[in-house]
């Protein structure tokens, strides 16, 4: 129906993750009516992004110009205690709680063999590199609480508990404010299981 640039704008957006055929037009007619600059602002962003944005050559994290992330340039972070996320973005919410203060490692995926990810495409043996090195002392493993994250987080303790460091997992179970009746029986069997002492 729409020709020329207004529909090749339509077909990148709509390659994108998250956003339907629909969403895409409408994107597409919004940057159409935004004044030039706007445009511009949003083509220099992307451009900007991809020109000075890469992977920390230490933990995989998101980076910009040079070789290190924040997290690894920081001297203050903990480099005895590690914590193992599927992608960077993991990293922004485990920061958000403000209760991590060691350094990270992005694997970069979780294991799923039906879209051909398997051991050899997660960043698993510069993980094994890092724990030789000898200063990390526990593994923290944030992998997301779904089967491909619950499968890799076995996968990467399998490696390392017999490397003599601690392996720990996220605990997981009941949100605060949730009602136990909605809770699903995967969801109620974890939290009975990470039960832990009440302290008076």
């Amino acid at each position: 129906m729409y020709t020329g640039p207004l529909r090749a704008l339509i077909d990148e957006l709509g390659r994108l993750p998250g956003i339907g055929p629909k969403s895409a037009q409408r994107i597409a007619f919004h940057i159409l009516k935004v004044p030039s600059e706007d445009a511009h602002r949003l083509s220099d962003a992307i451009v900007a992004v991809k020109e000075r944005t890469t992977l920390c050559d230490q933990c995989f994290n998101v980076a910009e110009g040079g070789a290190l992330c924040a997290v690894c340039a920081d001297s203050q972070r903990d480099e005895a205690v590690l914590c193992v996320v599927e992608d960077p973005r993991d990293i922004v919410a485990v920061e958000r709680t403000g209760q991590f203060h060691g350094r990270y490692h992005v694997l970069g995926g979780a294991l799923n063999p039906l879209e051909g990810i398997g051991p050899d495409q997660l960043k698993t043996r510069e993980l094994l590199a890092r724990i030789d090195g000898g200063l990390i002392r526990e593994v923290i493993v944030c992998t997301n609480p779904n089967l491909e994250g619950e499968a890799t987080a076995m996968y990467v303790a399998r490696l390392l508990t017999p490397l003599g460091v601690v392996v720990s997992r996220l605990a997981s179970g009941l949100p605060v404010g949730g009602d136990l009746e909605y809770a699903d029986e995967l969801t109620l069997g974890r939290a009975l299981e990470g039960r832990r002492t009440l302290e008076v």
